[in-house]
Formats: structure tokens, sequence, C-alpha cells
């Protein structure tokens, strides 16, 4: 087992055997290059498999470069890794401790995912990262602007949200055309930033929808699920057949509760860990289908009628709905696969 710790300018890679014990190490640079000294260095051993910290940033092209060599890779979770330096008998924490924890760490491990060539789903989650970054600039500026306006004329009041259409800002832009002063040109300025960041937010959201109705149409067509959901957990899953099972997609988004119990009462509580991007999207859409969807709100009624809490009751009903995920997501991979090359 080759477990690797990886850094913007190195990756330092231990070998050990089936038991854990160290064979070797090497320190290279973070380039292809460095990925091929890698490859050549562990062909000494005929037999061998890849562990890398999941940090994808800084072991992506590393993953990549093995992966196409013909090289088996598995990823370990940072958790992981951090729980194996702690139980190794060697104190402090260097590159190599951390490489030989991740190598220990996926000896233990028989299930870890596999990784691949990364397709349209990471494109998807870049996608999905910069649009959120840039409506947390627009918020931010949001925020500003509303201080200023309420410096300018404290009677002024915007609905929740009204800064976020166009329409809005355009009206704020002639009411500021009357105001003079530093604050008023300032208010202008910001206006104009986010007249930009909306133009550029909805963009990508129209993008976002057109790359994702192709590879998830079963997921959209879940109630409750939009284009953004479905991008979410279509990023953040990154290949739905990664997953054993429905049960394990569960433990890996954190819908899946935690037994705590001793003797004969049986209790669970919920899961902190876990994917909390997926968790999010679907307790989104579990939200959007207590208002609309009728089975879904049936579901919760039963539920509460069995003596759940709402909040208990909302849980049972986002694991459902991520086994029905996991089902679609499953459905629409299959039907992708088999959809012939334009």
């Amino acid at each position: 087992m080759l477990g690797s710790d990886s850094h913007k300018r190195s990756h330092t890679v231990v070998a050990t055997d089936l038991n854990g014990r160290q064979l070797g190490q090497v320190t290279v640079r973070a380039t292809p290059a460095g990925h091929l000294e890698l490859v050549r260095w562990a062909q000494q051993w005929s037999e061998r498999s890849w562990a890398l910290e999941d940090c994808r940033t800084l072991s992506r092209r590393l993953e990549a470069d093995l992966v196409r060599a013909g090289e088996r890779v598995v990823r370990v979770s940072p958790k992981l890794m951090a729980g194996a330096r702690r139980g190794g008998r060697q104190p402090g924490k260097s590159d190599p401790i951390d490489a030989l924890a991740v190598a220990r760490a996926a000896l233990r491990e028989p299930d870890l995912p596999v990784a691949r060539l990364d397709g349209p789903e990471r494109e998807l989650r870049l996608l999905v990262d910069h649009r959120e970054h840039l409506v947390t600039e627009r918020t931010r500026a949001q925020n500003r602007l509303l201080w200023h306006l309420h410096d300018l004329d404290p009677d002024l009041a915007l609905p929740a949200g009204a800064l976020s259409k166009l329409r809005t800002c355009e009206q704020v832009r002639e009411l500021l055309a009357g105001h003079r002063g530093v604050v008023a040109e300032i208010a202008i300025e910001l206006v104009e930033v986010i007249v930009g960041l909306t133009v550029r937010i909805n963009t990508l959201e129209r993008r976002i929808a057109t790359v994702v109705t192709p590879l998830a149409p079963g997921l959209l067509a879940l109630a409750g699920c939009g284009a953004l959901s479905a991008a979410k957990i279509l990023g953040e899953t990154a290949g739905i057949d990664r997953f054993r099972s429905r049960a394990a997609f569960a433990r890996h988004n954190g819908t899946a509760p935690i037994p705590v119990w001793s003797g004969n009462a049986t209790r669970h509580r919920l899961n902190r860990g876990g994917n909390r991007q997926i968790n999010a999207a679907l307790h989104r859409i579990a939200i959007t289908q207590a208002r609309i969807h009728p089975p879904a709100r049936d579901y919760l009624t039963k539920r509460l009628a069995a003596g759940d809490t709402k909040t208990e009751a909302l849980r049972a009903l986002r694991r459902r709905i991520s086994d029905e995920v996991y089902r679609r997501l499953h459905h629409d991979n299959t039907a992708t696969s088999l959809t012939p090359a334009a």
C-alpha cells in the first residue's frame, strides 16, 4: 500500500506491507515529471495500490495521472487519516507520518471509494461553487448598500431579497440620482457591483441548468428538486456508482442516524458528519416537499402521529429522500451510459 501526503509543491509517499510496516519513502515535486518518477519508484512492488488523502485541490492531478497510468487508487478521508495518525507510535506530525497514516487507514478500511477520472460532475461542481462565491460577494455588497440607504433615507424599507432583482436595483439607482455626497457615490457604486454580480449569477444558473438536465433527468423529476439542488448533489456525489448501497450513500451524506442505545432502549441521534453540502440540498428538497408534495405530507403526518417531533419526522423524510435520490441517480447513470455519443 502506497500512502501519499500531498501539498502544492510536493508529494510524499510511504510504502507499507499488508501489516502496515513501512517499506520505503520518497518525496517528489508535484509536477507530471514528479508523478512519473513516483510510478517508476513504485514499480519495485508488482502488486500495489495507492491511497491518497481526499483533498482534491492538492491531490487531483496526482490522482488523475495515476489512474491514467493504470494504477489502482483509493481515496482516504482526512478524518480517517487523522485517526490512524493518533493511533501510531511515532509522535509529532510530518509529511512521512501523515503519508504512513494514510496507507494504514487504507489497509484498515476495505470499502474506500476508488478514484476515477473526472467526468462532467467536476465541471458542474466548479460552476455551482463559483455561483455560490458570487452570491456571497453580492450579499456582502447588498448589506453594505442597505446601511448606506438607511443613512440617506431612514424611511426606505426594501423587502427581503429585493436587491437580488434587477428591477429593484434600477429603482434604487433612480432614487440615488437625487442625492449628493460621498455616501450617495458609494451607494451608486455598490448598486453597479450588485447589478454586475446578479447578471453573472443568472447566467451561471442558466448554464448549470443546461449542463445538469441531460445528466440527471430523473433527479430533476423528483418533487422539490430544482436544477441548483440537482447540480449540488451530482457535483458532490462525484459518481453514484462508488457507493455500494443506499445505506452507504446515506452515511456519506449524513442522513443515516447514529445509534445511541444500551440494553433494551433503542434510540438514535442526529448524524452531524457526512457531506454537509449534499445534506443541505436534501434538506431543501424535504422542506419543499413538506409544503407541496402530498405523499411527503402524509408521511410526516404519520410520523407525528407515531410520537415523533416535527424535527425527527423531517429527518426521517430526509432519509427517505436520500434513498430515492440514490435510486434515481443510478437510473440516470445507467441511462446516460446507454445513450450513444453524438
